[in-house]
């Protein structure tokens, strides 16, 4: 079992609850970025830093470095800028610690925060001291000691990066959340062109399979706890001798799996309604493909579209409030992107123009939604308004022939600050991520796989 300690440090710089104020404002953070310094980690150990020891630094490192790039709140100043040699100096400022760092040195290069830290390796246990300095005002603004095994390496990072962000924005970081997404297998050979159910990290770390079906897993979706996954696999009926597109639900805490429907044709594009006792979902039994209100082990369903005329209602997304679903719908010719109550009523067409409108996802603030649509022979992808008013494009992506590249399946993260996408790009289908003004996009994933319709967790700490 791993495990992770984490102790607040204080000194003569205390950085009490008393003095809390917000170091970076997030709405100006988008126009001018913090100048931070991050020096290589020092290592505390008695032993020689050889080998593993020098890895598990050199990994910390990596991984907050990473953290704390994409969150788009800092700049940050190249090691050969810095004034003294940070390998030579403690992570306490002088005089008050002896052979302490001068914080003039750091002003005079104008840094705002500065970040010293240490580790250290011992029998597998790791320890990570850190301190983070506001420069001007010579401020600490936290001081902690992160402890667990090396095998909890990247949860220590990330907790110190989500610490680091709340205690400068007051707004929690996701660094801890996951990522599902269906993978597809492309190398020749057995197992080929199957997909299934993978978690990974936010950053595409750490990919966990959760299907094993060896058939195509797909649609996969959270609970609003996270201790759960739907996902619809092309299972195997021995009866019937078919292969019908059947409801899952995997527990992440036991590793079960659990069928939930299984009825004839379509059971697909799941959302857990608030509480979890309940799922949205598409379902074809009576036909055509309609969206129902099912309870979670599969029982009760009740319908919430009725066509009209032969209509597709597919990729139901609940928004935060529990009150409102999105949906996608050719209910009117071409499929665009609908609203209704959670009873099904009061349905109201939000998208108004392009060819093709899909999978839209709520803004955890309930007040914008990302949706994929077809501009010319593309995907990409957009963002509205509720009302559908305020329409923007966030993605306009080439692939190395020139010609456009598809961009869809958007997902929020569940602080709002980022959405989460599949893009073919590069030929094969990857993952990106993307502020939802529209800039600092990002890839995650670097692999020879197609990853389709991600979905960002909930807050997991």
């Amino acid at each position: 079992m791993t495990w992770l300690y984490v102790f607040l440090l204080g000194f003569s710089l205390r950085a009490g609850a008393e003095d809390a104020k917000i170091f970076i404002d997030i709405g100006q953070a988008q126009v001018k970025k913090s100048l931070i310094a991050l020096p290589p980690f020092q290592y505390l150990g008695s032993q020689p830093s050889q080998g593993g020891h020098v890895q598990a630094g050199q990994n910390l490192y990596k991984v907050i470095f990473n953290d704390l790039s994409v969150c788009s709140f800092f700049t940050f100043i190249k090691p050969d800028a810095f004034l003294e040699d940070t390998g030579k100096v403690g992570l306490k400022p002088a005089p008050a610690a002896v052979n302490g760092f001068d914080f003039n040195k750091w002003k005079t290069i104008g840094t705002e925060f500065l970040v010293r830290a240490a580790y250290n390796v011992v029998e597998g246990d790791l320890s990570l001291e850190v301190y983070v300095y506001h420069v001007p005002t010579t401020r600490l603004v936290m001081g902690k000691i992160y402890r667990g095994t090396t095998a909890t390496m990247r949860q220590i990072a990330h907790t110190f990066s989500n610490d680091l962000v709340k205690a400068l924005t007051t707004k929690r970081g996701m660094f801890l959340t996951k990522i599902v997404a269906s993978r597809q297998e492309l190398k020749p050979g057995a197992g080929a062109g199957a997909k299934e159910i993978f978690i990974l990290d936010w950053d595409g770390a750490n990919p966990f399979k959760v299907s094993s079906g060896k058939s195509i897993a797909l649609s996969p979706a959270w609970s609003q706890k996270g201790d759960k996954i739907a996902y619809t696999e092309f299972a195997y009926h021995k009866v019937d001798k078919v292969r019908n597109s059947d409801l899952f639900i995997y527990e992440i805490l036991t590793g079960k799996h659990f069928l939930v429907s299984y009825r004839k044709g379509i059971n697909s594009g799941a959302a857990f309604m608030p509480g979890d006792e309940y799922i949205l979902m598409t379902a074809s039994k009576d036909g055509n493909p309609d969206i129902y209100k099912m309870s979670a082990d599969g029982v009760n369903m009740e319908a919430l579209t009725h066509g009209p005329n032969h209509a597709m209602n597919v990729e139901p997304a609940i928004s935060p409030d529990g009150k409102k679903i999105a949906f996608s719908s050719d209910r009117l010719g071409r499929p665009m992107v609908f609203t209704m109550n959670i009873d099904g009523t009061g349905t109201k067409r939000i998208t108004l123009a392009g060819k093709y409108n899909s999978s839209p996802a709520w803004s955890p603030d309930g007040k914008i939604i990302a949706f994929a649509a077809q501009d010319h022979d593309h995907f990409d992808i957009f963002s509205m308004g509720v009302d559908g008013g305020n329409l923007k494009r966030m993605t306009d992506a080439k692939k190395p022939s020139g010609r456009a590249a598809n961009n869809e399946s958007p997902s929020w993260s569940p602080d709002g600050r980022f959405i989460l996408f599949s893009s073919d790009r590069t030929g094969n289908q990857q993952l990106y991520l993307i502020n939802p003004d529209g800039t600092n996009e990002r890839r995650i994933t670097e692999d020879r796989f197609n990853w389709e319709k991600p979905k960002w967790s909930p807050y997991l700490d």
